[in-house]
């Protein structure tokens, strides 16, 4: 009777449901990325048809090359972030880290903080050397790196103060609202976090993004005034139009929206005015358009909004139970609060389930991918949408062959072959 019952011991019942869904997801995500470099391998020989008359072979191999390199830095990070989490989690790593803070520091807010920031130092710590790697090595090889350490460094030093400026903060409110509003605290601190999310939108352009790069108005007067007409045409404003110094990190190129309302702004890497045509910098532009035309972006926020209510209900229920964190690996605290604990076990264990969801929420992206180029198509030149398209996929080394399934998995943006094929039918 009580070997029956044990079966049915929640702890062991989530420790059993936790590890198997991490293997399996491991096993799809070696699969899916061996299917990936083999089709490309396999198709590095020749251009696509479709590209004979566009792309050089030497760019279509380079291509190749680049996307093979990133498969094998990817399966080691697939390795090292799974030993990692397994480390932190089933092995007692959270635990372990846990009990010595609450021996130094005692139960309470400054000992949660603590957990909370000495997990992030230790986690960052041991993505160092493949983040270095990526950088001085792989994409140095391929042309693409453009920082030197000492600029590398400066990041890191910036992104960290200001990570810890901003979210210890928000830690410290949040952790609060778990021990002092009641059953209900998760949804007083999800109002907080969009809250905070829709306040990110409007300050981030002219607050946090210039600590990282430049930004200068855009000077060239004919495009201004091109690219000023479209968007007037579409019944689009903007703050402004800049420039961002993306040259001095990467060459690889790009254009975005930023901010919220009124404080939108559209920016161009000065890596991608220098490889883009008057033209195909309409082109490019009017697909961004497409997006705000179409809605996607108050759909995705929309979207952000319920999934994350929805993980802060579930979090509030699991944070009361004491098996969610024994199944997890984490001896949970008997004086004090364990709201740190449950907050990390959460963000450590939500990725493995999420996971096989993830296709849903490419396809969607892909398709709003394929409603902004139909909008860009009827808004300005297929053409020349097509050959901007071509040139950032050539700059950037995007294989033109990668694997469907592959594909079908992880892209938020479609492959260059259907996407292409789709322009076409909607000029």
């Amino acid at each position: 009777m009580s070997d029956t019952s044990a079966l049915f011991d929640p702890a062991l019942l989530l420790t059993l449901v936790f590890a198997a869904a991490l293997l399996l997801s491991l096993i799809v995500k070696f699969w899916l990325n061996a299917r990936q470099m083999r089709h490309v391998a396999q198709h590095r020989a020749q251009v696509p048809a479709a590209f004979a008359q566009t792309i050089t072979l030497a760019a279509h191999q380079k291509a190749a090359d680049y996307t093979l390199a990133k498969g094998r830095l990817a399966t080691q990070e697939l390795v090292l972030g799974s030993a990692v989490l397994v480390c932190w989690t089933l092995l007692g790593g959270l635990s372990l880290l846990n009990q010595a803070l609450m021996q130094w520091l005692g139960a309470g807010m400054v000992q949660q903080l603590a957990l909370l920031l000495t997990f992030v130092l230790i986690s960052g710590i041991i993505d160092l050397p493949l983040s270095l790697y990526q950088t001085f090595v792989l994409e140095e090889r391929f042309g693409f790196n453009k920082m030197s350490f000492k600029l590398w460094l400066a990041d890191l030093l910036k992104s960290t103060l200001m990570g810890a400026a901003i979210g210890l903060p928000i830690a410290a409110l949040i952790l609060w609202m778990m021990g002092a509003t009641g059953h209900l605290w998760w949804l007083w601190a999800w109002l907080f976090w969009m809250g905070f999310n829709l306040l990110l939108l409007v300050i981030y352009p002219t607050l946090i993004a210039p600590l990282f790069n430049k930004f200068t108005p855009l000077q060239d007067e004919s495009l201004k005034a091109r690219v000023t007409a479209l968007m007037q045409r579409c019944g689009f404003s903007a703050k402004g139009l800049f420039v961002m110094d993306g040259s001095k990190r990467s060459a690889h190129a790009n254009a975005y929206f930023t901010g919220f309302g009124a404080a939108k702004r559209v920016v161009f890497y000065d890596t991608l005015l220098s490889k883009l045509s008057p033209a195909e910098v309409d082109a490019v532009l009017a697909h961004e358009l497409g997006h705000f035309k179409h809605k996607h972006v108050i759909q995705r926020i929309v979207a952000m909004f319920a999934l994350s209510l929805a993980g802060f209900a579930l979090l509030g229920w699991l944070a009361q139970q004491s098996w969610f964190y024994t199944g997890l690996g984490v001896l949970p605290n008997a004086v004090g609060p364990n709201d740190a604990l449950a907050l990390l076990l959460f963000m450590l264990a939500l990725p493995v389930f999420t996971f096989f969801i993830s296709p849903l929420f490419a396809q969607l992206s892909r398709k709003h991918e394929f409603e902004a180029d139909a909008y860009a198509v009827k808004q300005t030149s297929g053409q020349a949408l097509s050959t901007a398209l071509l040139k950032l996929y050539e700059d950037n080394a995007s294989t033109l062959t990668p694997d469907p399934v592959y594909v079908a998995f992880y892209y938020s943006h479609p492959g260059a072959s259907e996407r292409l094929a789709r322009m076409q039918g909607a000029a």
